[in-house]
């Protein structure tokens, strides 16, 4: 079964859902099943609604965190070093600060789990020991 269309609210083909859901409605999907030859519309609605406090986040804007660039990638390490990134030989990892990486590329490319003895400069024997992380 594929999903050939998604719809937003108000849009051409939700105006019934709409009336009937309101603002509770998120989006109309029109789904296609080859096989049996039928069409599928389905809606996403809002069915609870609760005060929620996001979780502190994981690396301060400060902090270096460890970056792991496979070594023909070229672009990546050109950004990794005009964020203020240190290559480090001996963990064979950049440290980039966080707060410059947030929400590229880079970012999907941080190591949560270092090796011990592999942190920058070799002054921390594990990552949760250096500073900021």
């Amino acid at each position: 079964m594929k999903t050939r269309l998604k719809l937003k609210p108000g849009q051409k083909g939700t105006m019934k859902l709409l009336a009937e859901y309101g603002d509770l409605l998120v989006c109309v999907r029109y789904r296609y099943d080859e096989e049996h030859r039928k069409r599928f519309k389905t809606v996403e609605i809002i069915v609870d609604e609760k005060e929620w406090t996001p979780p502190p986040p994981r690396f301060a804007d400060n902090a270096r965190v460890p970056v792991r660039i496979a070594f023909p990638v070229e672009e990546l390490k050109v950004k990794a070093k005009a964020a203020g990134g240190r290559w480090d030989p001996k963990a064979k990892l950049w440290f980039v600060p966080f707060g410059k990486i947030k929400g590229g590329i880079l970012e999907r490319h941080i190591v949560l789990d270092v090796p011990p003895k592999s942190a920058e400069k070799g002054k921390a024997s594990n990552i949760k020991d250096m500073p900021g992380i």
